[in-house]
């Protein structure tokens, strides 16, 4: 029997998958009191732009803490597509079939929010897709400016030689002279659907624009040493709140 499709928004989606090397169940770490996950899913709802918030996960755990976080977790995700290769597309694709498929919904947009990425705001995926419409784009992708230039980075041989290590047109550059380099920061990944299906990919041929973010919200957690920068910056944060509502 033929479904009527229902034509929505954005949908805000959330992979997290059970398995993680460098950091075991990163997903689940406590960041200043409250799973990782839970900063990404507080932004997804603060969003207006956002239709719908889900969370595809193969981890029965994970499900309950997105759960009571507010995030739907309409279906598990199954073990073929939580493995260490799994594309990104492959999970988006996955979730987009079951909606159409399941729930007859269809959406005009999907954004892409890692949990890895816990000082994104709900503001700024909501700039995000004001600054998709204003450029009239098919895809928006998150970037920050590098803490340091690559011009001054370099391979090094096993003798460690730096004979060659800088160019000779940079060598004698300061900081200020040299371009200005970005690089992703892996926060939101916006995409109109049709062309998200049509190409496999974020980054499309064409109509895909960067939009910039403070280097101070763009920590990627991959490492310890990246989860206690973030657990500084946010009880900053949360101290700057509390300090606030006391002068209310």
């Amino acid at each position: 029997m033929d479904m009527t499709h229902k034509k929505c928004g954005v949908l805000g989606l959330i992979p997290a998958r059970g398995g993680s090397k460098r950091l075991p169940r990163k997903n689940l770490l406590t960041l200043v009191g409250q799973p990782l996950i839970s900063y990404t899913i507080q932004a997804g709802l603060q969003a207006n732009c956002i239709d719908e918030l889900m969370v595809s996960t193969d981890d029965h755990e994970i499900a309950q803490v997105a759960l009571a976080w507010g995030a739907r977790v309409p279906f598990m995700r199954p073990c073929e597509l939580a493995r260490d290769d799994t594309s990104t597309f492959e999970v988006v694709r996955h979730a987009l079939d079951y909606y159409k498929e399941v729930e007859g919904k269809l959406f005009e947009y999907v954004a892409l929010l890692q949990p890895t990425s816990p000082l994104r705001s709900g503001e700024d995926i909501d700039n995000a897709m004001v600054f998709l419409r204003k450029k009239n784009a098919d895809s928006v992708i998150s970037v920050s400016e590098l803490d340091h230039s690559p011009l001054w980075c370099n391979t090094l041989p096993d003798d460690l030689s730096m004979r060659t290590f800088l160019r000779e047109d940079v060598k004698y550059k300061r900081s200020q002279e040299l371009e200005t380099y970005y690089r992703l920061n892996g926060a939101i990944y916006l995409c109109r659907t049709v062309q998200l299906l049509k190409e496999q990919t974020f980054f499309l041929k064409d109509h895909v624009y960067a939009h910039v973010m403070a280097r101070e919200k763009s920590i990627d957690i991959d490492t310890s040493l990246e989860l206690k920068l973030c657990e500084i910056l946010l009880a900053e944060q949360l101290s700057g709140d509390n300090a606030f509502e006391k002068h209310q």
